[in-house]
């Protein structure tokens, strides 16, 4: 849940006193849920209750199916483990993060909200960018007398104007980029399910044919949004230089060759850097250690 958090300053990832909130929006309307893992590393007992806003069983129902998708539920950590654990140096992380699933942003929208902001700049300058886009264009739901904020609907962004999108801190080529993913997405022309049946490769391909959409962010997109743990989004400067310090690496080209030992789990490698520069930073603990290796003589 903080990987997909990134920063505590995240406006609509909110995690505190052991919870995870999130203020979704459903067809009846918002719904402010909560998840909860109740039981540990090895033996997950993750709960979902919805504070306030729609409650109705179908609204549960697709809540549920969207947490899951959202945090990885249905992916089992034993083989992500597995792989970072094969590279050296990379074992004190991969045992920091034994347990983490692979996190992905919410519906088509919220994927495009979660990239194009934060098209080459810092993690801390996009979240910034999200957070006045989601005071300005977000609806809210209140809940012990607070208003939780949801991201903004692709209709909210498709009818602002260029003037409000920019006074958010989009430049205006990346203003006018989301304001049109908004509309195709608004007027069904460009649809999550058609995306997803998709391979990979003409996945990404048809994603760079959209406004303001290049490699890094079609990768991105696929990565974090249709959980394709192949893609290693091509020449994400912080991602790269996050991992050769924390692999020692120095020589040109060697993360390269790290990445291809990944094969298809290589996105689980940019997911482990994002990882370990939250730990690095103090925003998430690590996990404990496994039974399995309390259990191991010393070598």
């Amino acid at each position: 849940m903080r990987v997909l958090q990134r920063r505590p300053s995240n406006a609509v990832e909110i995690w505190e006193e052991g919870r995870w909130l999130h203020a979704f929006v459903a067809a009846e309307g918002l719904a402010l849920a909560a998840v909860e893992d109740r039981g540990s590393v090895d033996a997950p007992d993750v709960r979902l209750s919805i504070l306030a806003g729609a409650s109705s069983p179908d609204v549960r129902r697709r809540l549920q199916q969207t947490v899951r998708t959202m945090l990885g539920l249905d992916v089992d950590p034993a083989a992500l483990h597995a792989a970072a654990s094969r590279v050296p140096r990379l074992r004190p992380a991969a045992r920091a993060l034994r347990g983490m699933r692979p996190p992905r942003f919410g519906g088509l929208f919220d994927i495009f909200m979660n990239v194009v902001p934060f098209q080459q700049l810092s993690l801390d300058a996009g979240i910034a960018i999200v957070r006045r886009l989601v005071a300005r264009f977000g609806d809210h739901v209140p809940f012990d007398g607070r208003r939780f904020a949801a991201l903004p609907t692709a209709g909210s962004v498709a009818a602002a104007r260029l003037p409000a999108l920019l006074a958010c801190g989009l430049s205006r080529s990346k203003a006018e980029s989301l304001r049109a993913l908004a509309r195709a997405i608004d007027r069904g022309e460009l649809a999550e399910e058609a995306i997803a049946k998709l391979d990979t490769r003409d996945a990404l391909a048809m994603l760079t044919q959209l406004p303001g959409i290049g490699p890094w962010s079609a990768a991105l997109v696929m990565l974090r949004g249709f959980g394709r743990l192949e893609v290693f989004p091509p020449g994400d400067s912080g991602a790269m230089r996050g991992l050769n310090a924390l692999l020692s690496l120095r020589a040109p080209g060697e993360l390269d060759r790290v990445v291809e030992r990944f094969g298809e789990l290589r996105g689980y490698l940019y997911l482990c850097g994002l990882g370990a520069s939250l730990l690095a930073k103090g925003l998430i603990r690590a996990a404990p250690e496994s039974p399995a290796a309390a259990r191991a003589p010393p070598p």
